[in-house]
């Protein structure tokens, strides 16, 4: 009968024993946080096994051995004083031995400190957006399953719904720091490779940070119930060497100047109603199918059809607006920056004129351009008069104005403004640039971005501020602003910041203290 018994035993303890060599259990990964989670999984996993072959060992030798058939009697007791404390002391032993590795693995993958990358991660339905700091790199990454695959009507793929465009490409034996957000829902990036998942929350930043071992291709996908193509968002990862991601970096940023010069000369082209319709095909089954499906007639109560509807009946210009800059508090993106002009202008001649809705409008690259400028922007921006001779007798007397011209503009941007314009303008900008990291309300989040309420920043010499504004500061999340803002709004947000949220310092920055700063 005991040989029975532990032959039962054996039977159902040991694949718990084997578990590593088993094809469904965690994989190691291919860091060192990886390789630490696998290892707390496995130690509390036999410890749960060796719990369970003893209670069920204690119960199974119990029902054989002191059945009634064999005239056992059963003890008459009520309570017993050290029953009581053994099965209270040793549970929290257990605990105790479970608890202290999870505590170091849980310690070890909340400290992103002394990263030598940082990636903010944005998401949003149902795509990816990465941008890598202080490198000028950023890019969108959407699933690259075909369609077809979807639909049924070809055989899936070896990386059916893991598939991307463009992969997150990542250096190995450097840490990555990761800042996630969201656009719209809540999303969730993980890369079981990693152990990395981590919750993409609209309005907050989360952190998380990898080291990789090995180079390689590694998969995931959102991990967080984000709408109805929740299953069409991965996420692809190629890790390669430190020389290979240092020269991928110099090829993308090549990429990004001849794209902008792409653009720039594709403004002056104008395209045929079937190559705008053949290319705005291409780009609505890639970018917009999804929510307003395939034949344009949208989900009911969801998204709204495209067939007849007053933005296709309206004016061109509505059109090109809400597919710019999207609509707020809807599903609807803006893609200003997800696609160029004339994919924009390609879109949105095939919305007008796909379905039945035949309006015959064709949009050039030309009207998006124009269409795309900001109007705020262009207000703010003061006016310079310039008078230009009505005839240039030599081209030293032309380059002779041109300069004038250029100096008569710079002069007008580093004009002096006042409190009120600097409060004004600083506000517009540090809400477009800065609320990501620091909230609305200047309160940043505890233990990630500081508060820059009565921070040692804005308490401490306006030149300091200038400094990390203008040039960031390396190891941190705060980034170089150079390059993205003109003198006067640097000198507008930081005036903002100096006296919003109660700080009322008085201080004043023109662009002029940013253009001689460093100097």
């Amino acid at each position: 009968m005991k040989q029975l018994l532990y032959c039962v035993l054996a039977l159902i303890f040991t694949p718990a024993l084997f578990a590593s060599e088993m094809p469904l259990n965690m994989t190691e990964g291919v860091t060192a946080i990886s390789e630490q989670v696998y290892s707390l999984h496995m130690i509390i996993l036999y410890i749960c096994c060796a719990i369970g072959l003893v209670v069920f060992g204690v119960m199974i030798y119990a029902m054989i051995n002191h059945r009634k058939s064999k005239g056992a009697v059963a003890a008459n007791f009520h309570e017993s004083t050290k029953v009581e404390i053994l099965w209270t002391v040793v549970p929290f032993i257990i605990l105790i031995i479970m608890a202290i590795p999870a505590t170091k693995t849980l310690i070890a993958m909340e400290d992103p400190s002394n990263a030598d990358l940082t990636i903010k991660i944005t998401g949003s339905q149902w795509k990816w957006h990465y941008s890598y700091f202080n490198q000028d790199v950023e890019f969108y990454s959407l699933m690259s399953t075909p369609r077809e695959q979807i639909e049924g009507t070809e055989a899936k793929g070896e990386h059916y719904l893991l598939e991307v465009d463009k992969p997150l490409v990542l250096p190995i034996n450097r840490k990555v720091r990761f800042l996630m957000t969201s656009e719209d829902v809540i999303h969730s990036w993980w890369v079981p490779a990693f152990a990395v998942k981590k919750d993409a929350n609209p309005g907050f930043i989360n952190e998380a940070w990898t080291r990789i071992d090995k180079p390689g291709v590694y998969r995931g996908q959102c991990a967080e119930l984000c709408g109805k193509d929740h299953g069409f968002m991965p996420i692809v990862v190629e890790a390669v060497s430190e020389e290979d991601f240092d020269k991928w970096l110099i090829a993308q940023q090549q990429q990004a100047t001849n794209a902008a010069a792409e653009a720039e000369a594709a403004l002056s082209k104008t395209l045929g109603m079937d190559e705008l319709m053949a290319q705005g095909e291409q780009i609505y089954l890639a970018r917009c199918a999804a929510c307003h499906q395939p034949n344009g007639a949208g989900l009911p109560g969801v998204f709204p059809s495209l067939i007849g509807s007053p933005i296709i009946k309206g004016a061109v210009s509505g059109h090109i607006d809400i597919v710019l800059h999207g609509k707020p508090g809807t599903a609807m993106q803006a893609f200003a920056k997800q696609l160029t002009a004339t994919e924009i202008a390609a879109v949105v001649t095939y919305e007008r004129n796909a379905w039945g809705n035949n309006s015959g409008d064709t949009v050039q690259a030309a009207d998006v351009s124009s269409s795309g400028s900001d109007p705020a922007a262009s207000a703010d921006t003061p006016a310079v008069p310039v008078t230009l001779p009505a005839e240039l007798p030599d081209a030293e007397q032309a380059a002779s104005t041109v300069t004038q011209a250029v100096e008569d503009v710079s002069a007008a941007v580093l004009d002096d403004l006042s409190m009120d314009e600097l409060m004004a303008k600083g506000e517009k900008v540090y809400m477009v640039k800065c609320v990501a990291c620091h909230q609305a309300a200047g309160t940043g989040l505890p233990g990630a971005f500081p508060s820059l309420i009565a921070s040692p920043i804005i308490t401490g010499p306006v030149a300091d501020h200038l400094e990390i504004v203008i040039n960031g500061k390396p190891g941190t999340a705060m980034q170089a602003f150079s390059s993205q803002l003109t003198p006067q709004e640097l000198a507008a947000v930081i005036t903002y910041e100096r006296n919003a949220w109660g700080n009322d310092s008085g201080d004043t920055v023109q662009a002029s203290d940013v253009d001689g700063h460093g100097k």
